[in-house]
């Protein structure tokens, strides 16, 4: 039998999982929940992009979703912040729905969000489902693929890893996420108010180094503008010299007070190469870098879709990538 999917948040990456998910054998879309009256009352098909309908119309009550699609896993895309989407998890719990979620908060919980991680785990475990938060960053490039680096290693020093990515094939909130097109001193006060910034470093930081074993003195994570010094376009956004295009943002881990895990973020418009690259000082040394990079936007529907049927046979209670199975395609087309 097909796997019952119901999508809660169709913004652009929440359609982005609904295609995905309406073109690969072994699910079935059930329900689907939004609040944005634009989309409420319409097939979901239209409103995620496909020139076709599903038979799903989109509702605003996620309680009546549930009760009338009967779903075996819910697919949760509607915001970072692992506060604003606690009530929505716990009605899904209440459901005794699983839930795959791309939060990043919920990658790996850390400071004043454990003590919600704790909440959703007892309501998960009480549910007797799992609920999961992936992604491609945090929950794979910059964590779960090098913590699976480290499993051919007899011996690890430190690890550094790099993400530098040309947003202009980005979506537009995403330019928008990392300050493109803002003045210096518009980009600081974003920063300052935490609306310009990558979510999940910390939470990756915090991953490996429990992964390893590690037990972390410090965790930094310090952001600055990257300003262009050319006019820079993107399908969305014209930056001017001075203005600035992008984001470059890094984490550090400290052990005994030597930094052993950096993680190096650059995102902006116009970089002349996207990569992603992980080293390992260690033995043995180990250097990978994936030319090109990791397609932000694709991999985190991807991963979500490919995580669906492991969340459903997980454990219940709140999992992690770094104790889920390794990650895999799902599917024949």
């Amino acid at each position: 039998m097909p796997i019952r999917v119901l999508h809660f948040g169709l913004g652009p990456i929440g359609a982005a999982v609904v295609r995905q998910v309406a073109t690969r054998d072994g699910f079935k879309i059930v329900g689907a929940v939004d609040i944005d009256p634009a989309k409420v009352g319409r097939d979901i098909g239209r409103v995620s992009g496909l020139e076709r309908d599903l038979r799903v119309k989109v509702i605003a009550d996620p309680v009546a979703a549930i009760k009338a699609a009967r779903p075996d896993i819910a697919v949760l895309c509607t915001s970072s912040s692992l506060a604003r989407v606690l009530p929505q998890i716990e009605t899904l719990l209440k459901g005794r729905v699983p839930v795959v979620s791309t939060t990043e908060e919920l990658a790996y919980p850390v400071g004043r969000n454990r003590r919600i991680a704790r909440r959703i785990d007892e309501l998960a475990r009480k549910a007797k489902v799992a609920v999961l938060g992936t992604g491609v960053n945090p929950g794979f490039v910059m964590d779960a693929l090098a913590i699976t680096l480290t499993g051919v290693c007899e011996r690890v020093g430190r690890i550094r890893v790099d993400r530098i990515q040309d947003a202009r094939v980005r979506r537009l909130p995403f330019q928008q996420k990392i300050g493109s097109g803002l003045t210096r001193e518009q980009f600081q006060q974003k920063v300052d108010e935490g609306t310009v910034r990558h979510v999940g470093l910390t939470e990756s930081i915090s991953m490996i180094g429990d992964a390893l074993g590690w037990k972390l003195d410090k965790i930094t994570d310090e952001i600055q503008p990257k300003v262009a010094d050319e006019v820079v376009r993107s399908d969305f956004l014209a930056v001017d010299p001075g203005q600035v295009c992008g984001i470059v943002q890094d984490g550090m881990g400290y052990r005994g007070g030597d930094p052993v895990i950096h993680l190096h973020m650059e995102a902006y418009l116009g970089a002349p190469e996207s990569y992603d690259a992980v080293r390992i000082d260690g033995s043995p040394a180990l250097n990978m870098k994936i030319a090109g990079g990791v397609h932000g936007d694709i991999a985190t529907a991807s991963i979500i879709v490919n995580s669906i049927p492991k969340v459903i046979d997980a454990p219940p209670g709140l999992r992690t990538m770094r104790d889920m199975p390794i990650p895999s395609f799902f599917g024949r087309r």
